[in-house]
């Protein structure tokens, strides 16, 4: 797609979600580090939120995560994030954080505990129904840590249990987007280690069942492209956790380590027809900003993605096809790279001056006062984080 208005006219249907934990306090496993202004509170989260759509005009949304995001009226929570200007997107379950669930949640061995766990899942579709959400993503940090622990294959089958007796909870226009990670916090097996096992769960719960590609839970020199080409293939990639990594799951601003791969990533998603509307492929950041400032991270990195989707919409797909269709090599690599290097900047700069906004929205936030205003308003109570 060389014409530039219709890579204008793509741009304007693409929405990247924002997780509301980005705007708590967050840290390392040493120390959680607090910045002024940080929300105390689920409406603080989204007002920070709408502050990066504001700017962005492409971050309509807002994911919940619970218990942290736990409010007494979630229809009230959404009409809040109506009038803020966006709405709450993909509900997220939290059955990691209970000491009950140290030896797992829904594959622990003991029936109390995994009854425990499957209740508060199903809440949690109680909150989609009152709050509009159509997406419930589950990441299981289940697993073991040492050989003998318990018996791998008898956790698959609770695990199964488990997502069958939420999948027939769901509305008919709802679905499971189950996410998949390579380790941690279990060392020896995880339950849902890779892109297969959660393809294979999601195949037999059916239709309202897809993956969750994110970009940090994979081994070093993984093709995260490759997967994302099978499942868009297979109409079961489901959507993103966008993030960085350098090492393991850093969750850093997406884009930040290799801009390349986020690229290669979103030519796929190009290629597969991923970026159509129909396909319903949820694209959401998930990171946690330890010592940047939180909302300025976060429009980065919606530009971040946005910057490696004009690239990608850039690809000349015809001289592409042309190149791969006669084997060469060098002239096929030659038109991504070409794409690639592209400064699309004043081509998104352009596009936001035609649809009334900033043309570089980190300098009109910073102008803004915004992050000026919250750390004078709020002062006292508790700041949001882990576990908050």
């Amino acid at each position: 797609m060389t014409d530039h208005s219709a890579v204008k006219a793509a741009l304007r249907r693409q929405a990247i979600e924002l997780p509301s934990w980005a705007f708590a306090n967050s840290g390392t496993r040493f120390k959680v580090f607090g910045q002024p202004g940080v929300p105390r509170t689920p409406h603080e989260k989204i007002a920070d939120a709408a502050q990066v759509h504001r700017y962005t005009g492409i971050a309509p949304s807002v994911a919940l995560h619970i218990p942290w995001d736990t409010v007494e009226d979630y229809a009230e929570l959404a009409a809040y994030a109506r009038k803020q200007g966006v709405r709450i997107g993909t509900i997220n379950a939290n059955v990691f954080q209970d000491d009950d669930f140290k030896l797992g949640s829904v594959a622990n061995p003991a029936p109390g505990i995994r009854a425990k766990a499957l209740e508060h899942l199903l809440a949690c579709v109680d909150v989609m129904d009152a709050t509009g959400s159509a997406d419930l993503k589950l990441w299981f940090a289940d697993g073991t840590n040492y050989p003998g622990q318990d018996d791998i294959r008898a956790r698959q089958d609770r695990l199964a249990e488990a997502l069958e007796a939420v999948r027939d909870r769901l509305g008919p226009d709802q679905r499971i987007l189950l996410e998949y990670k390579l380790f941690e916090p279990s060392f020896y097996t995880t339950d849902v280690p890779d892109w297969g096992t959660a393809y294979a769960h999601c195949l037999k719960l059916g239709d309202q069942a897809q993956v969750v590609v994110d970009t940090g839970h994979h081994a070093p020199g993984t093709n995260i492209e490759f997967i994302v080409a099978f499942l868009l293939r297979e109409h079961k990639l489901g959507g993103f956790d966008f993030n960085s990594r350098f090492y393991a799951d850093d969750d850093l601003m997406v884009g930040s380590a290799d801009p390349f791969q986020l690229f290669r990533i979103m030519y796929e998603v190009v290629r597969g027809g991923g970026f159509e509307p129909q396909e319903g492929i949820a694209f959401m950041l998930d990171q946690c900003h330890n010592i940047e400032p939180k909302i300025p991270a976060q429009i980065r990195s919606v530009l971040n993605v946005q910057e490696a989707t004009a690239k990608a919409l850039l690809v000349d797909a015809e001289a592409l096809s042309a190149a791969q269709r006669a084997g060469d090599v060098l002239g096929a690599n030659g038109v991504l790279m070409d794409a690639y290097n592209t400064d699309v900047r004043p081509l998104l700069a352009e596009l936001r001056a035609e649809d009334g906004l900033e043309a570089d929205p980190m300098a009109a936030f910073a102008r803004s006062g915004y992050m000026e205003a919250i750390a004078a308003e709020r002062v006292g109570g508790r700041q949001a984080g882990w576990g908050a």
